[in-house]
């Protein structure tokens, strides 16, 4: 039996009797002790390969991480060896930031979701290069790149560009976060024009990076669940005309219909997990009907077995990212899904 098997049962109990956001430091630290050549052998997962290439990437397997998980890159090897076909780290900003107030994270324990609000907490661009140079892990990496929260909306296209010629060497590809609701004034660059703004800069200097580089690093852009129909045909119309690599759908609500009434439910931020899961897919299908074949979909909202995925899949994504069931189930999760889809 593998130790991650007995996650339900004795790991989650000592986890979940911490706060959320103790616990998610506490996993990362062990992560990043873990992450020794010897340890992670030990620890390592062993999952069927699915392999698939999309984006000019090989993936051993269509599941990854998602972004919030390993900000700052500590733990990429002890992660990388659970299985996941690739990791999303970040998100990043040019500059360390402490993020919002705590408490800042919380668990929906009913309903199997995670609301938080941390604000882009990192240790910084710099911090993150260091630990994306020094991994062993030999899948797909990519890196979540965001502004700092005392950049002016209308100076957003220069944190971007920092982060994506800092780690453009570095990583297998950039996911472009603009929809995370807890960094004032974010989402507001999903509007189409500050999005054509934004999107165009970031295209032309990627594209000055592949020429001076010789290397093709693909672009992602992470949009939110809460779009109206009218935003996100024009966000899709932007992405189209770019020839953006892929989209990931989607982001964290701020939607709590479903969790009414449920401790901690008032609180503000991104909720994820279960709750986000039919939203979260019906944005995915919206935007399939809108791009096609033309653009690659990684799925992400809810996906807690291998139904959920099944479900993302079906609703036309290519790749998956999971978070909270991570949270909630413990690495055996990887396995069950890959496996099973």
């Amino acid at each position: 039996m593998s130790i991650y098997a007995l996650y339900p049962t004795f790991i989650r109990p000592c986890i979940f009797a911490l706060d959320a956001e103790t616990a998610h430091s506490l996993t990362i630290k062990l992560g990043h002790l873990l992450s020794k050549p010897m340890l992670t052998t030990l620890f390592a997962q062993q999952v069927e390969a699915r392999p698939l290439e999309l984006m000019g990437l090989k993936f051993k397997n269509p599941l990854g991480l998602a972004a919030g998980m390993d900000k700052n890159g500590e733990a990429i090897d002890f992660l990388g060896a659970l299985g996941f076909g690739h990791l999303e780290l970040g998100t990043v900003t040019p500059r360390a930031q402490a993020g919002n107030p705590k408490p800042r994270m919380f668990r929906i324990k009913p309903a199997r979701g995670l609301i938080n609000r941390m604000g882009f907490n990192n240790k910084g661009l710099d911090y993150l290069v260091r630990n994306l140079l020094a991994r062993r892990y030999q899948g797909v990496v990519g890196v979540s790149i965001g502004k700092n929260e005392t950049t002016p909306l209308e100076q957003a296209l220069d944190d971007y560009l920092i982060c994506l010629s800092k780690v453009y060497n570095c990583c297998d590809y950039v996911a472009v976060n603009i929809s995370c609701p807890n960094t004032p004034g974010l989402t507001a660059l999903q509007e189409a024009e500050p999005m054509e703004h934004l999107i165009s800069g970031i295209k032309a200097e990627r594209d000055k990076l592949a020429a001076s580089t010789r290397r093709y690093v693909p672009l992602v852009v992470k949009i939110a669940p809460d779009l109206t129909d009218t935003q996100l045909q024009a966000l899709c119309a932007i992405c189209l005309k770019h020839q953006i690599d892929g989209i990931s759908c989607t982001n964290t609500t701020t939607k709590r219909d479903l969790i009414t009434g449920m401790p901690h439910a008032g609180e503000w931020g991104g909720l994820s997990g279960e709750p986000l899961r039919t939203q979260s897919t019906k944005v995915l299908a919206a935007v399939k009907a809108q791009v096609g074949d033309k653009i690659p979909l990684i799925g992400i909202g809810g996906i807690d077995g291998p139904i959920a995925a099944r479900e993302k899949l079906n609703a036309g994504a290519q790749l998956l990212q999971l978070y909270s069931a991570f949270v909630y189930q413990g690495p055996q999760i990887i396995q069950d899904i890959v496996e099973n889809i």
